[in-house]
């Protein structure tokens, strides 16, 4: 990948430059968090002119890698005012990688009040308006249909949704996979920095693009052989995500006391097999139809971990309908039928919204009394009013902590003013230590320890003591920057956790494509190094240990069943980055 495109909304220029020596070795989330922290302004407004926003494949992308097609964004964050990073599905980082793309960076604001364009070929890059059509909230279903009609069915999408032309700090970025479907770069409301730059969407068309060059094609192949098996051996990415999707996690989160309810007040409920992956898989195979079990969200996805699930006449409402969305909504707001669930889902897909944020706001909103407890009709409609926008729409789509503010509430699950997804710190100690510390804000993808806490996958750590806990945070985040950077799918971790044969592989492709000899101690100081640029960053935007902490609440309210509080003190926190 030899090309570095900069599009300058401020004066509609386009310009194709060599890749900057220092980025030559990296992707994904290795290029985009060090290309914002050597151009970003660490204290500027993430909507204002001084914010870039940045797409890049992974070092693998394009490639036959499986699992190998996740595109990596970043920018400031407007929800956190920290750096941010959020990768998605779909095909669009295939195709950057075969027309040779090592990165696209957006930057400026138009002088205009139009919307553009992004026009991406191997011809070049130009600019349009952007057409009506698509406009003044307008879905994101309806959008995709109308640009694969102008444009071509084949070409990749990423798109701002209505969220995102309101700059709303939820707001996604959402990309268009290959059945024309949608897949999010979902945390941090990048959706509202492409927003604030009036890039309605980007359109690539890799026509005429070749192979992904790779230095020794044998010992590829082999590596992506023996990567493949590992995946495909273990019961969790070869068999569990499949079946039932990353939704299987209802009933066992549920079972060890870890599912955050009611707005983080119990870690359990007694409706969790109406919205559990098993009565997930057995809702899509009843009904059939359009209804899919497994799916993969972009070509040479193994794993097929996502699912398309429809309405009761087989018709497909929503795809890729994940653990994380289905408990906000049906744990912690307490809506108990899966169908309203989807729907809303679907929705939030189509507005352009964060489900996480939104889902954990909803839950908030409920307890400060602006919408009903369980009321999935309710909570449809608020969705829908995020295109208006409305007040009420406005506000829910201003993410948890606005919404806690404006409620009065301190019970507010948030940290540097992320809502904390689907997994309660208090018994499940590792993962808070992620959300405490994490430079994005609560993110279970930035250092992922149910694998260890609960799953016993790579090692086993009792997900109620402290011991050992801040070691395994600290080792996740490593392993998950390095993992980010290859554009691989989080999920391969679970083949490559148990198998040093798989993980071994996964260095050797890389080694295969660009001719080089890296070390798995070279891998973990690629990713300590994106750590470290990271919270340089934070630091010079005015961050300090003092907000690697969670809610006050959690030190003092028991969570049911296990009645644990959150115990670590600051200076333990303050460990997991001592190296």
């Amino acid at each position: 990948m030899n090309k570095f495109i900069r599009v300058d909304m401020t004066t509609l220029e386009v310009k194709t430059e060599e890749v900057p020596e220092k980025y030559i070795g990296l992707g994904g989330r290795g290029l985009t968090s060090n290309f914002v922290a050597d151009e970003v302004k660490p204290t500027c407004h993430p909507l204002g002119k001084n914010n870039k926003l940045i797409f890049a494949p992974g070092l693998l992308s394009g490639t036959s890698a499986p699992n190998s097609g996740r595109i990596s964004v970043g920018a400031k964050s407007p929800l956190t005012g920290t750096i941010k990073e959020s990768n998605s599905g779909g095909s669009f980082s295939q195709k950057m990688a075969r027309m040779g793309i090592k990165a696209l960076v957006i930057e400026g604001i138009p002088k205009d009040d139009k919307f553009y364009v992004i026009i991406v070929t191997m011809d070049g890059v130009t600019i349009e308006e952007a057409p009506e059509e698509i406009l003044g909230g307008v879905g994101n279903y309806k959008a995709i249909e109308v640009l694969s009609e102008k444009y071509g069915q084949k070409v990749g999408i990423a798109i701002a949704g209505p969220a995102g032309e309101y700059r709303l700090p939820t707001a996604n970025i959402s990309f268009k996979d290959p059945e024309g479907n949608i897949r999010s770069a979902g945390r941090g409301g990048l959706g509202a920095v492409m927003g604030s730059k009036k890039v309605k969407a980007l359109v690539i068309d890799d026509t005429g693009a070749g192979a992904v060059p790779i230095a020794d094609v044998e010992k590829f192949r082999s590596a992506a052989k023996v990567f493949a098996k590992a995946l495909m051996d273990h019961p969790v990415s070869g068999e569990g995500l499949a079946a039932y999707g990353t939704d299987v996690l209802v009933n066992i989160i549920n079972e060890a006391g870890g599912f955050p309810s009611y707005n983080f007040t119990t870690g359990r409920i007694d409706h969790n097999d109406n919205i559990s992956g098993e009565t997930l898989n057995a809702t899509i195979t009843e009904r059939n139809g359009e209804g899919k079990v497994a799916h993969g969200c972009h070509p040479g996805c193994v794993i097929k971990c996502s699912q398309w699930y429809p309405d009761k006449k087989g018709k497909y409402i929503t795809s890729g309908f994940e653990y994380e969305t289905i408990w906000g909504l049906g744990g912690d707001s307490g809506i108990k039928d899966l169908d309203d669930i989807a729907y809303i889902d679907r929705a939030m897909d189509d507005v352009g919204v964060d489900s996480i944020e939104i889902a954990v706001a909803v839950a908030v909103a409920m307890e400060g009394g602006l919408l009903p407890w369980g009321d999935g009709k309710a909570v449809l409609d608020v969705v829908e009013q995020i295109a208006v926008p409305t007040p009420m729409g406005r506000i829910i789509g201003g993410g948890t902590s606005i919404v806690g503010k404006l409620c009065g509430l301190f019970r507010v699950p948030v940290v540097k003013d992320q809502g904390i997804p689907a997994y309660d710190p208090r018994p499940i100690k590792g993962i808070g230590l992620t959300y405490a510390t994490g430079t994005m804000g609560a993110d279970h993808t930035f250092g992922y320890c149910i694998s260890g806490n609960i799953l016993s996958i790579g090692g086993s750590i009792d997900p109620l003591k402290k011991e050992g806990q801040i070691e395994y945070s600290r080792a996740m985040q490593i392993g998950t920057a390095a993992v980010d950077t290859t554009g691989m799918c989080l999920f391969v971790y679970f083949g490559i956790a148990d198998s040093p044969e798989g993980y071994q592989a996964l260095i050797d492709m890389i080694n295969a494509q660009y001719g080089l000899s890296l070390t798995a101690e070279d891998v973990d100081k690629l990713g300590e190094n994106i750590l470290k640029v990271e919270r340089e960053f934070n630091k010079a935007a005015g961050f300090t240990n003092a907000h690697d902490r969670l809610p006050e609440f959690f030190e003092y309210e028991p969570l049911p069943p296990h009645n644990v509080v959150w115990d670590f003190t600051p200076e333990e926190i303050d460990e997991v980055y001592n190296f």
